[in-house]
């Protein structure tokens, strides 16, 4: 039918008639343009049937719709153009809903303004069709090839190369026969390859692009999946190959090899390839991401169990208590070492509260918004420090069966507390001078170097000079250690904190015990400062908490323990054998009391640190026993030095 008004009365249906009657039809009806690899025009049914817009439609790519099965339909597009029509219903389609959609299509061929169109009528075929008609279909695409033509013929017809709709695609597409001769390359194929096409024609394309592995070994032709559709007619798919370019270099590809069946034999295969380096940079990129990811969820999970077992710990206190000159002094030297990153060691007794002062100085320093983190450095057992300050790799050791952040990790860019120093056998102390000194380390089982932001602030109960001296501890970790010393003074050092120390406690532990209105009596508080503490602040705490526990009403049941006579308070080693004071036995005493504390504040009488503050008396208290005693006429800081 070369007239395009053939028919009688067609030709005089006014245009739109004509237009409404390709708008409406029932059928899908598209018209398809091989050179631009686009739909010319689509009616209403066949937008239905994709479900997409019209405009979508017509600005997407026919082969992405297609680009599962692009070999079957370059094939049969092919076909119809050779022949001027034909039919499959071996073809599916991708829809806009993702949903994939077995088709029956029937195409003609229509000279458009001197350039060939395919008509295309479109039916959606249902599964239960689809299955009964498997084996005809089979034999109707096997008879269309024989009919269509021999793939060789189609492939070395030079003059079609511009008609095919494989040259305005974006993948690469080429043909080889039987003995895996090449017969055709399209455009972007031989482009991808940096071949001119005309050059790949009649030569082995195993040997043209990909005769070796990534790793340059050799990749047998038997073992080659191109080369197996020709060998046993089953389409052969590969992901992880590459395909090598006429200069040498390499490029990431995915391909199928899709044999052609002509005449009841295996006539060669069809091969599209696409290069995914791009794909596999992204990939490459969104898994280097995904482990960072993982990573940083790790150590959030380090972090939060130790977070955890940090809630579970009884500090001895939230906050310093005591208005004592050696705690006024602690307050003092925080204030000054805070803002800095010097490295601070703690010393002092057991239950002194060292680590009490780490958290303040944390607190008080730029890098309060990260973590303190706290090690027992004496619980720590030999064979774990490692571990325990570096981390560790899966496999690493016996038992390391995930990776394992270690605290330096974990501290980064805050605060680690290194608690009981002193502890650290001398064997493993240069590992943790060396990341002391380049803040650097390696986890345990990794050759990987890491470097962290850490300050460091230690605490001992040993001195360390002596240790430096009988060779326990390194002399050039120490003074890494010891640039701001801060001296943690004992509880018995300190009795004019004994009693708002006690109150504290009373309230935060009554608190927690849901015990409250309990309270201190003056006899008690004498007691409490009577004993001489040695196990510390924490001790007293623990007193207190007993007490709670074991009063039945407003007043506490105080329960010290037993101590020497030793311990005796200043005020009863200063009684006589008769067993009391004379006046002016307590006018001296007195008197020597205030000498005392103001020699304590070097002279100072009011204000921080004052003599007032350290007897805990109003200045205008202190001021009038000054007077009482004539104390001033006769001391000064001076005497003392005398």
């Amino acid at each position: 039918m070369n007239e395009p008004d053939s028919l009688i009365g067609w030709a005089d249906l006014a245009y739109s008639s004509r237009h409404m009657v390709f708008e409406h039809c029932a059928e899908a009806i598209a018209l398809l343009d091989p050179f631009t690899d686009h739909f010319g025009d689509l009616n209403i049914a066949a937008c239905k049937l994709l479900g997409y817009p019209r405009q979508e439609l017509l600005a997407l790519p026919v082969s992405k719709l297609f680009g599962h099965q692009l070999a079957d339909l370059i094939v049969f597009t092919q076909a119809v153009m050779d022949k001027g029509r034909g039919w499959t219903d071996d073809l599916s389609c991708n829809i806009k809903t993702g949903e994939r959609i077995e088709l029956e299509i029937s195409a003609t061929t229509l000279q458009i303004k001197n350039s060939p169109q395919l008509i295309l009528v479109m039916r959606e075929a249902s599964q239960q069709k689809y299955q009964q008609d498997q084996a005809h279909t089979e034999r109707t695409m096997r008879g269309g090839l024989i009919e269509w033509r021999n793939i060789l013929n189609l492939f070395q017809e030079s003059e079609r190369d511009n008609q095919l709709l494989l040259s305005s695609v974006g993948d690469g597409i080429y043909a080889i026969d039987s003995e895996g001769l090449a017969t055709f390359v399209n455009p972007a194929g031989a482009r991808m390859l940096g071949w001119e096409a005309k050059d790949m024609i009649g030569k082995n394309i195993h040997r043209i692009h990909h005769h070796s592995h990534e790793d340059g070994s050799h990749y047998p032709v038997e073992q080659c999946p191109i080369y197996k559709a020709v060998h046993d007619g089953v389409v052969h798919e590969g992901r992880q190959e590459v395909f090598w370019r006429r200069d040498g270099s390499c490029f990431p590809v995915e391909f199928t090899s899709t044999p052609v069946i002509s005449e009841g034999r295996i006539a060669g295969a069809v091969v599209v390839f696409r290069d995914i380096t791009e794909r596999r940079s992204t990939e490459t990129q969104l898994q280097t991401a995904l482990d960072e990811l993982k990573s940083l969820k790790q150590r959030l999970e380090d972090q939060n169990a130790y977070l955890q077992e940090e809630i579970h710990i009884e500090h001895n206190f939230r906050e310093i208590v005591g208005q004592s000159a050696p705690i006024l002094k602690i307050i003092k030297q925080i204030d000054v070492v805070a803002p800095t990153d010097a490295s601070v060691l703690i010393n002092g007794e057991s239950g002194t509260g060292k680590e009490l002062i780490a958290r303040a100085i944390h607190q008080a320093s730029r890098r309060s918004a990260h973590p303190l983190i706290r090690v027992n450095c004496a619980a720590i057992p030999t064979e774990l420090f490692e571990s325990e300050f570096f981390g560790h790799i899966r496999g690493a050791f016996t038992g390391a069966v995930r990776d394992r952040v270690g605290r330096f990790e974990l501290a980064d860019g805050g605060t680690l507390f290194l608690d009981e120093i002193g502890e650290i056998p001398l064997e493993l102390q240069s590992k943790l001078l060396r990341v002391l000194q380049e803040g650097q380390f390696e986890r345990v089982g990794e050759e990987r170097t890491r470097k962290v932001d850490v300050r460091i602030i230690a605490a001992t109960n040993r001195d360390l000079r002596q240790e430096v001296g009988a060779r326990h501890f390194r002399e050039d970790l120490y003074f890494r250690l010891n640039v701001f010393p801060i001296q943690s003074p004992a509880l018995r050092d300190r009795p004019m904190d004994i009693a708002p120390l006690a109150a504290h406690f009373l309230k935060q532990v009554g608190k927690r015990l849901n015990m409250p209105g309990r309270r201190l009596r003056n006899s008690d508080i004498e007691r409490l400062q009577h004993y001489s503490w040695p196990g510390n602040i924490r001790e007293l705490q623990n007193v207190i908490e007993r007490a709670l526990i074991t009063s039945t009403g407003a007043d506490l049941n105080l329960d010290l323990p037993d101590e020497p006579k030793a311990a005796a308070s200043p005020a009863q080693s200063a009684l006589p054998e008769q067993g009391f004071l004379t006046e002016d036995q307590m006018r001296e005493l007195e008197r020597n009391n205030i000498h005392a504390a103001l020699k304590a504040a070097n002279g100072k009488l009011f204000g921080k640190g004052g003599a007032a503050q350290l007897l805990g008396v109003k200045p205008t208290t202190l001021a009038s026993r000054l007077k009482r005693l004539d104390i001033l006429h006769d001391w000064s800081p001076a005497d003392e030095r005398r």
